[in-house]
């Protein structure tokens, strides 16, 4: 495996600690003089960035000069609340915190490998599979907050109209519930494979342009690699206001 240079520095500062972590939960990493991976690594970096820059926000904000960090932040919200409205309903408030950090996390993975010596680690199907299956317990447990155990399971079985025929409400949720829970578990490599293949291919592209032509054609699909990471953003967000959408939904 070829380390980057902050990939490096982690293993050289704390590779010793993480794989004795690692073997007494008896898991053998494949290269145990380097058991923390490039991808691991960019995430830890996205993570200390995304930290510097919130506390950069929480110490400018004013209510009589906000600044452009702040006109930023209040932009980013004001885009993900809108769009949970129109997705989720008038409930969706309390779901905007987790969705503007998922969002802005995904995207910060997407973009940073655009830096040169760095590499986005969404090209790294372990990461997006890690957003997807956060994504599907939150709105399982929303779903569940929202409605109860049993009026959750509800959703899983269609509608229950009295007026239908005995032999149809019975038939119903025989047939219905395996299909519910084949398509929530398939949710989870839906979000994963669109998010990693589009990355990954980003970057390969990239890549492969860069190593042909070294100057000028490679700037065009580094412009596409920035609209594709913005478009796969907004579309796992889309899909996770879908998803908590239908989880919170009251039976009516």
């Amino acid at each position: 495996m070829e380390q980057l240079a902050f990939t490096a520095l982690l293993n050289r500062l704390f590779g010793g600690l993480v794989l004795s972590v690692l073997t007494a939960l008896h898991i053998h990493p494949k290269y145990p003089a380097t058991p923390i991976p490039n991808s691991v690594a960019m995430e830890i970096l996205v993570v200390l960035l995304l930290t510097a820059f919130f506390v950069a926000v929480r110490m400018r904000l004013s209510v009589e000069r906000p600044g452009g960090l702040q006109h930023t932040m209040e932009g980013i919200y004001g885009f993900v609340d809108n769009l949970a409205q129109e997705t989720i309903g008038h409930h969706s408030a309390k779901f905007v915190p987790y969705l503007i950090a998922l969002g802005i996390f995904i995207l910060s993975c997407n973009l940073i490998g655009l830096v040169p010596g760095l590499e986005s680690p969404t090209a790294i199907p372990t990461v997006p599979l890690g957003c997807a299956l956060l994504t599907w317990f939150y709105y399982h447990y929303q779903g569940v907050r929202a409605n109860g155990p049993i009026g959750y399971l509800k959703h899983f079985i269609g509608p229950q109209d009295k007026d239908m025929p005995w032999v149809v409400r019975l038939m119903l949720p025989l047939l219905l519930f395996p299909i519910e829970i084949f398509s929530h578990a398939a949710r989870v490599m839906s979000l994963t494979i669109r998010l990693f293949a589009n990355m990954f291919a980003g970057e390969m592209v990239t890549l492969v342009f860069f190593s042909l032509i070294p100057l000028g054609i490679p700037i065009i699909f580094e412009g596409l690699h920035i609209g594709v990471s913005f478009i796969q953003t907004y579309i796992f967000l889309l899909l996770a206001c879908v998803y908590l959408g239908e989880a919170t939904a009251h039976e009516h």
